[in-house]
């Protein structure tokens, strides 16, 4: 598994993984995006999210987002960030190693 130091850095969920676990937490996608909002207010006093645009994109087609971005939706569905990581991924840039 690669060793991802910033937070820039764009890797590639696994979007299976990201619907299924919130599926089953019964999230909607507009849910899930509230509870990454509410996740880090939790965690950082402020409301951070992402769109239901994006998250849909993530989902569906595995869209290569920042490894920041990989970590707000972990938030929301209360994981880490590398249990939606997709298996497969190597990050851009020389963050790897």
């Amino acid at each position: 598994m690669p060793i991802i130091d910033d937070d820039e850095t764009l890797v590639t969920p696994d979007g299976l993984s990201v619907r299924r676990r919130r599926h089953d937490l019964s999230l909607s996608p507009r849910d899930l995006v509230e509870a990454i909002a509410v996740a880090q207010e939790r965690a950082t006093g402020l409301r951070d999210t992402i769109t239901p645009s994006l998250l849909s994109g993530i989902e569906e087609r595995a869209e290569r987002v920042p490894w920041a971005t990989l970590r707000l939706v972990a938030s929301g569905l209360d994981c880490d960030p590398v249990d939606i990581l997709g298996h497969d991924a190597e990050p851009d840039g020389d963050t790897a190693r």
